[in-house]
């Protein structure tokens, strides 16, 4: 009987109802090195940080925020006899000597190879940022002439350079890479797409610069130096640049046929539900998962493209990891016209999750901006969230070409009143729909992709 009685004591310990939960900071010891940051989670009952009182959402939610000195800070939190104490650490800040790195030439150029798929070739020494020239496949070779900091300068001709992380290349050994022939072209074209197949006789690096008209750029090319291809369009709907052996294949989509009453009718749209398995995402006050809110989200989507005659394309259907580039593969493998990623928000330390609420969409290539400031305009005017604004961004599932690509930012899972919206089964099914209303608009409005 004593024995039942321990095991009933601790049953009933290990499933005590806290009067309150913090999901932000995760431990009760963190180092943050911010002028300030927040806790976030949900209360039953009044609730105190070092005896100020905490606004409760309706809904049980809050986000506090709390400035940060130097050092070690201590929180009390406390809601009836029920106590907690967090210690946030804010690093001392020590006098140091910035020393800039400088650029080293070399006496001669060195030819290296491309050892990573889709390695970055950016136009700045800086490994972040809107700077992306192309992304390159293995065993393209460039030539270059010098080094700062963690990048090589690669020799594109003309007084042109571009820049490639030293940790994608390889040096050649015993190999001077002279330039490329290009032995022809050829043009073709079919109900989807304008292809151009460049005959060359090694890979050589490329930009596509989007505007009017579309160009494309092959550098370190004999007699040209940078070869020059013009492409007129209307519409631009994706395109995509990539080597298969030696040849250079640059495929433009064409404008599709839009029926004005099913303007979705037959259109292939990806829809990326955000994290998934062990990424969880963002945590919102309450508890819940960014993953697990994308997904319902993403599967109403789905079900509302399907009744307006669209051929959605799910990356993940279930809490199953899926990886940034496998998401675009899939969408451009079913040969995806649009790509749409959707997201919960969140914010660093040092800033107020009270003050930041509703949508943003990001996009990075210009084609894909009128379609986002499309369905943000129809999201805030059906759902009457706050305009977060439409931004450009270096999200790798934005950086997708080959269809009109953007992420979604629904609301903020860290803002009580969004996050309280956020996991309403109504709102997850009107903003689905709004999501579908918006891209009704754009292909009626857009002359069709």
């Amino acid at each position: 009987m004593r024995k039942l009685l321990f095991l009933l004591t601790l049953i009933l310990t290990a499933n005590k109802c806290f009067a309150f939960d913090i999901v932000y900071p995760k431990q009760t010891n963190v180092t943050i090195n911010a002028k300030s940051t927040f806790f976030i989670g949900a209360s039953k009952t009044p609730l105190k940080v070092n005896g100020s009182d905490v606004k409760i959402h309706p809904s049980g939610g809050f986000a506090y925020v709390v400035p940060l000195k130097e050092g070690q800070n201590t929180f009390v939190l406390q809601s009836g006899d029920e106590k907690k104490i967090y210690t946030v650490n804010k690093p001392v800040i020590k006098a140091s000597y910035f020393m800039p790195v400088k650029f080293i030439q070399y006496d001669k150029v060195k030819p290296v190879y491309v050892v990573s798929e889709h390695a970055p070739l950016r136009s700045t020494p800086v490994n972040a940022g809107i700077n992306r020239m192309a992304h390159l496949q293995r065993n393209v070779l460039l030539n270059i002439d010098g080094e700062k900091g963690g990048f090589y300068r690669v020799v594109l001709g003309n007084e042109k350079f571009g820049w490639i992380a030293k940790t994608n290349v390889k040096f050649c050994e015993n190999y001077e890479n002279q330039p490329a022939v290009i032995s022809g072209y050829e043009y073709s074209e079919d109900d989807k797409y304008y292809r151009y197949v460049f005959h060359l006789d090694k890979k050589v690096p490329f930009d596509i610069i989007e505007g009017k008209p579309l160009v494309l750029r092959l550098f370190n090319i004999k007699d040209d130096v940078i070869f020059t291809k013009e492409f007129e369009y209307e519409k631009l709907a994706g395109y995509s640049g990539e080597y298969i052996g030696n040849d250079f294949i640059w495929k433009i989509r064409k404008p599709q046929t839009v029926n004005p009453k099913k303007p979705l009718k037959n259109h292939v749209i990806a829809i990326d539900a955000g994290h998934g398995g062990y990424e969880a995402g963002a945590i919102g006050c309450l508890g819940d998962k960014e993953k697990d809110i994308t997904l319902k989200i993403a599967k109403y989507l789905e079900t509302e493209l399907l009744k307006r005659g669209a051929d959605p394309v799910m990356t993940r259907s279930d809490d199953s990891y899926v990886g940034l580039q496998e998401r675009v593969d899939i969408a451009n493998y079913n040969g995806a016209e649009v790509f749409i990623s959707i997201h919960g928000n969140a914010l660093p330390d040092g800033l107020d999750p009270n003050e930041h609420s509703g949508t943003s969409i990001y996009y990075y290539y210009n084609q894909s901006k009128p379609l986002a400031d499309v369905i943000i305009n129809k999201i805030i005017s059906e759902l009457g969230l706050n305009n977060d604004k439409v931004r450009q961004a270096s999200f790798a599932v934005v950086r997708n070409t080959n269809a009109l690509s953007i992420l979604i930012e629904t609301a903020y899972l860290i803002n009580p009143e969004d996050n309280s919206k956020l996991i309403s089964e109504d709102f997850q099914k009107q903003y689905a729909k709004a999501i579908a209303d918006g891209l009704e608009e754009y292909f009626k409005t857009k002359a069709g992709i």
